[in-house]
């Protein structure tokens, strides 16, 4: 939250997208703030759905066969732009 407080982009991308959202007759302050409530709790919804699949990653990575998988797979695709980077012409 600090820096999102702190960062002056932030400050910058609510002044530049917020008022063109807000209709006439209505308060600017409430509405601002309503939408950026609206923002937070979608922000909330996103780390949530982080989080959700970090530790379904976690349980998936524990197992022996999966960091198999992982280990082949990383190794298969570095040895892939090692010879693409061998080659003439890349």
């Amino acid at each position: 939250m600090w820096t999102n407080l702190l960062n002056p982009k932030i400050g910058a991308f609510y002044l530049a997208t917020i008022p063109q959202f807000v209709p006439a007759g209505v308060s600017p302050l409430g509405m601002g703030l309503l939408l950026a409530g609206v923002h937070d709790l979608l922000a909330v919804a996103w780390f949530a759905l982080i989080i959700a699949g970090a530790s379904y990653a976690r349980r998936w990575l524990a197992n022996a066969r999966a960091l198999r998988v992982v280990d082949r797979v990383a190794g298969v695709t570095l040895v892939g732009f090692g010879v693409k980077l061998a080659l003439p012409g890349h």
